[in-house]
């Protein structure tokens, strides 16, 4: 009799997925959400000029951030034009102030029912973000010839359809992260950079030109998602003890055990790509109301947006992507710290009993961990900063014009298919150790 041939393990996990019921039923949500919206992703505004709108996304292309986040919606202006990405912010904004002001810390503090106030305060906040930056994107759009309208009323209505596009967005990925499989805000986001990937691909095979940089740039970006793939993986093990006192049979005994604390490599994740990305677009976005129209001579704004363009040549390109690089370095360092000093290690090993061999508990153990995570983010700081610089290389070494790879749409795909198959995994241990899976 012949041996059965063993199935890769992605493939056997997926099959394993779907003879379990509530798992099956888990991922068939999950897919059913993000078709409901791609659909609201097409659900076009009233009194768009869609030519229009597609000549200001070739000509512009820092709007491809703000695109990429509403999973391709912008650039059809819908009603979910925003994405999640004023939840995004808010949630940025949230993790920034709870450190500093003494009653969202002490909230903070509260276990679940405080994570629930801060989660609901997010919501909150959610709104007016949406509102300013619906409004800018209209009035930003109104410029541009893509929106006809000025009136009050239409204006309004606009700006209210955005807000509730990106609430019911946020309510979908609520869903899926509750009810089915992964974060649901990162699927969202996961899907609409997705969606357009065969588009983007299309677009370079059709313009017949340039093969071997085709080939090229197809090599660098399978490069760049193995290299996001090993240092999102990274981690350094942090070894510890752990001591406790037990009274049993009229004794006092002590019983120990050993541990380890994985600090990663890339403790930031994407963020400070976020924040370097919004920096560097932020002048641009200021010169672009006070530039001089085409084919009138250019003022101090239209050199601002020259010197601010992702787009330029060289040598003008290298100031946009040199300060780039910077700033990404710079926030990875700023994020990392701020995350660190929320997870207060130092205080929960000196409450679990924990120690690290040969560094005395308390103001040691935290010096000892503070010059571990600086060193290893030097690592993680200058890979993204790598990545970050990775669309700028693609495009000068392969001269591919056509296809543009974003640094976070790829961090962003890697990292939200590792986490989901972390979690499809967990489900499955789980149920194979209480028998589900035979």
């Amino acid at each position: 009799m012949r041996p059965r041939r063993s199935r890769p393990r992605l493939l056997q996990a997926m099959l394993d997925a779907f003879s379990l019921p509530d798992l099956r039923r888990r991922i068939l949500l999950t897919v059913g959400i993000l078709i409901i919206f791609r659909f609201v992703a097409h659900v076009p505004l009233p009194g768009v000029d869609r030519e229009a709108l597609q000549l200001l996304f070739e000509r512009n292309a820092m709007l491809g951030m703000l695109d990429m986040f509403s999973g391709g919606a912008m650039r059809n202006f819908s009603i979910a034009a925003m994405g999640v990405f004023p939840y995004i912010t808010s949630s940025i904004i949230m993790m920034l102030l709870v450190p500093v002001i003494p009653q969202l810390q002490a909230i903070s503090r509260e276990g679940e029912a405080g994570r629930r106030k801060i989660n609901l305060i997010t919501h909150w906040l959610t709104v007016p973000l949406a509102a300013i930056q619906g409004y800018g994107q209209l009035i930003l759009l109104q410029r541009e010839g893509v929106v006809g309208t000025s009136a009050l009323l239409p204006t309004v209505a606009i700006v209210i359809s955005l807000i509730a596009g990106t609430l019911f967005c946020v309510w979908l990925g609520e869903l899926i992260t509750e009810y089915g499989i992964g974060n649901g805000i990162s699927m969202i986001i996961f899907a609409g950079i997705v969606a357009g990937l065969p588009q983007m691909i299309g677009r370079g095979f059709l313009a017949r030109e340039n093969f071997s940089g085709l080939a090229m740039y197809t090599f660098i970006a399978i490069a760049t998602i193995a290299i996001i793939v090993i240092f999102t993986e990274a981690h350094r093990r942090i070894p510890v003890q752990y001591a406790r006192s037990v009274f049993r049979g009229g004794r006092m005994l002590r019983q120990s055990g050993s541990s380890h604390i994985p600090l990663r490599v890339n403790t930031a994740g994407m963020i400070p790509l976020i924040f370097a990305m919004s920096v560097v677009i932020f002048p641009s976005i200021v010169a672009s109301y006070f530039a001089n129209p085409t084919g009138v001579e250019p003022n101090l704004a239209n050199h601002i947006m020259n010197l601010f363009n992702p787009m330029a040549a060289l040598p003008l390109g290298l100031f946009y992507w040199g300060f780039f690089f910077l700033l990404v370095i710079g926030f990875a360092f700023f994020w990392t710290i701020i995350v660190f000093q929320q997870q207060d290690l130092p205080g929960t090993l000196q409450r679990q009993g924990g120690f690290i061999p040969g560094i005395r508990p308390g103001r040691q153990t935290s010096d000892y961990l503070n010059n571990v995570i600086k060193r290893i983010t030097w690592g993680g700081a200058l890979f993204l900063a790598a990545v970050a610089l990775m669309p700028f290389m693609a495009r000068e070494v392969t001269n591919v014009q056509v296809i543009q790879l974003s640094s976070m749409g790829l961090l962003i795909m890697v990292g939200v298919a590792l986490d989901t198959m972390k979690q499809l995994e967990a489900q499955l241990v789980m149920r194979r150790y209480e028998g589900f899976i035979k």
